[in-house]
């Protein structure tokens, strides 16, 4: 279920950010420095609701196997759970965002722009920064 604290992280940072696009044109690292100093509110609630990010349990898994707290057979089990309630929360808060029409007007404005800056980037080196943001989770 971690998923859906994700999907509030980054929400709250779109709205926020999104609200000061008229703010940040003559300095456009503003809305970039709101939106990054607000997105790791996810990881707060992710941590005090003892949620867990299949990121993390790439990562705190494998570790425990090789300290022999748990087995090899217990690494697709772990992830496959993960990954699921991860996706499941994920899924519930887009559908949430889209009912209550919380993605419009400048918040969406600012979602479109991050999509087309990912999507129009080099896939390799898109995916690699991806495994470097992925350390800090």
């Amino acid at each position: 279920y971690a998923g859906i604290y994700i999907g509030f992280g980054g929400m709250l940072s779109l709205v926020v950010a999104g609200g000061i696009a008229d703010a940040s044109k003559n300095n456009p690292t503003l809305q970039s420095l709101v939106f990054a100093a607000l997105f790791p509110v996810n990881l707060l609630l992710i941590l005090l609701t003892g949620g867990v990010l299949i990121t993390g349990a790439s990562a705190i898994v494998p570790a425990a196997v090789y300290e022999k707290k748990a087995n090899w057979s217990h690494i697709p089990k772990i992830f496959v759970v993960s990954w699921i309630g991860n996706l499941i929360g994920a899924v519930i808060f887009a559908c949430l965002v889209y009912y209550c029409d919380m993605n419009t007007g400048l918040t969406a404005d600012l979602a479109r722009k991050i999509v087309y800056k990912r999507c129009s980037k080099d896939f390799l080196k898109t995916f690699i920064k991806g495994i470097g943001c992925n350390w800090l989770v």
